[in-house]
């Protein structure tokens, strides 16, 4: 069986995982500490190393606050459960699940996953991320470390005038690199260089579109899945966006040094990690430390999907039904037309004639919830097209029900335990629908991720369910509820006034 691997800096032995036919590489840097003079820097090429790296353990995760403590917060009680993992600005690290078979096939396909969590917390040691059940289908799964939070999006004119060019959006810089990374050394763990998917939830998907708009990348992968991570939300002035120009980050991050009492560039790169960790939390203006807009992974024309001049593949996204979800804030006829007021380029008379009058509380929040990711959806499909970009789209929501005594529904996050099949590591009681539901998603996300298509054959040996592509034409998306089935997607006048309103579609 392959344990061991000869990669670009030595080399690495990794670990059976719970199916012995699978290998786990845990740890694997893939680049230099961004430590002292590597802090705020764009990631540097990592050293050599002597003998095998025993590839056994996660790295230490990003510098982030500890949320397992918060036993009230639903994702704590989730995933967030170890409370005592390694914490290291030395945080840039890779695992890789491949199938062991020495005679088995090599240029497998390759999924490269990056982790949400708002940007500012989490890491790749959380258990729903197990690669195993997509190996399994012959696939090489990569998870990636990166810089969060104030440690991985601090912008500074200082930085800038060290490096003009790669100066802010260290932790997408550091996804990139990491990429790079496995194009250069994925086939000695089995992997096809040239059939690299890039995937990512919520704040990874968000990183997803990142990379998508950075034409550099062009040629590094050839599609992408972005699950609840493209934000576009119907009522844009009630999300706040993670995003800052550049200027106000840069003034952000003058003010932020003047706190932790520095005046310098380098003054600030010899302070203790854990300092500057505390420092962020003890400033009024800590959350969320997020992307600039440099006009390589964050355009300010909008949205990845808004402009033209990004990379073009297909795109296999979707959303859960009960996330992001918006209500207008009125509560009567007099409340809603003042509302309708703030709404950028919003149709005012025809919006509101969409509403009964008098109009109570519950009708307009009946008629006026918007799911802000599926709003997205909608737009991201209808704009490719047209600006001329055939690539396939492939839509989903995910609508199951989700057992626990705390009944949460389908809530943000909660579709990672289905992607990546493993339920069985969940505390929640699920049965065997659920397991039934979570072996054709996976299923479909590996045909996906080896072909561009996500139908073909499940793993029960049978076809699975047709999945249309989604075009404006044709508006179908993949419903994941009791079962898998496809269905138009609804559509109301609502939707659509707000759609013209913000995309011109």
């Amino acid at each position: 069986m392959i344990r061991r691997v000869k990669t670009e800096n030595g080399w690495v032995k990794g670990l059976p995982a719970a199916d012995p036919r699978i290998t786990s590489y845990k740890g694997i840097p893939f680049a230099a500490p961004p430590v002292g003079e590597n802090r705020w820097r764009a990631p540097q090429p990592c050293a050599d190393w002597e003998g095998d790296l025993q590839a056994h353990d996660f790295g230490p995760i990003a510098m982030q606050a500890i949320t397992g403590y918060d036993k009230e917060n639903i994702y704590t009680r989730e995933w967030a459960v170890d409370v005592t993992l390694p914490m290291s600005e030395d945080c840039l690290y890779l695992n890789v699940w491949a199938p062991a078979d020495p005679e088995g096939p090599k240029n497998l396909p390759v999924y490269v996953w990056y982790f949400g969590g708002g940007l500012q917390v989490g890491n790749t040691a959380e258990m729903e991320f197990d690669g195993e059940r997509l190996a399994r289908r012959g696939i090489v799964v990569v998870t990636v470390g990166y810089r969060l939070n104030v440690f991985g999006f601090l912008s500074h004119p200082e930085i800038t005038a060290e490096d003009p060019v790669r100066n802010c959006n260290f932790g997408f810089l550091d996804q990139q690199f990491a990429t790079q990374w496995v194009k250069r050394n994925i086939a000695a763990f089995g992997g096809d260089p040239d059939n690299i998917t890039i995937g990512g939830q919520s704040a990874g998907g968000m990183s997803v579109g990142a990379q998508i708009t950075c034409k550099a990348n062009e040629g590094l992968f050839k599609r992408a899945i972005v699950e609840s991570g493209v934000f576009a939300p119907a009522y844009p002035m009630m999300l706040h966006s993670l995003e800052l120009t550049r200027e106000a980050a840069e003034a952000r991050g003058q003010r932020f040094f003047e706190f932790m009492g520095v005046s310098s560039l380098a003054e600030a790169r010899k302070l203790d990690s854990q300092f500057v960790l505390q420092k962020m939390f003890d400033w009024e203006e800590n959350y969320p430390w997020g992307a600039v807009t440099d006009n390589v992974f964050m355009s300010d024309k909008g949205p990845w999907f808004t402009h033209t001049d990004r990379i073009c593949c297909p795109i296999f996204m979707g959303n859960t039904n009960n996330e992001f979800i918006l209500t207008p804030d009125a509560t009567d006829d007099a409340s809603l037309e003042a509302f309708a007021d703030k709404i950028p380029g919003v149709d005012k008379e025809k919006f509101l004639s969409l509403f009964p009058h008098p109009a109570t509380e519950e009708d307009i929040k009946r008629i006026g919830t918007k799911n802000a990711v599926e709003f997205a959806m909608r737009a991201a499909g209808r704009m490719m097209k047209a600006a001329g970009d055939n690539s396939p789209v492939y839509y989903y929501s995910f609508e199951t029900d989700i057992p626990g005594w705390d009944d949460p529904g389908a809530f943000h996050s909660v579709d990672l335990w289905f992607f990546f099949e493993t339920l069985a590591k969940c505390w929640r009681p699920f049965v065997g629908r659920h397991y039934d539901l979570a072996r054709q998603m996976c299923d479909y996300w590996a045909n996906y991720i080896k072909t561009g298509d996500p139908n073909g054959m499940g793993t029960d040996g049978n076809a699975l369910p047709y999945w249309p592509a989604f075009c404006s034409e044709n508006p179908v998306r993949m419903t994941f509820g009791q079962s898998a089935y496809p269905e138009a997607c609804p559509s109301d006048e609502l939707t659509e006034l707000l759609l013209k309103a913000q995309f011109g579609i």
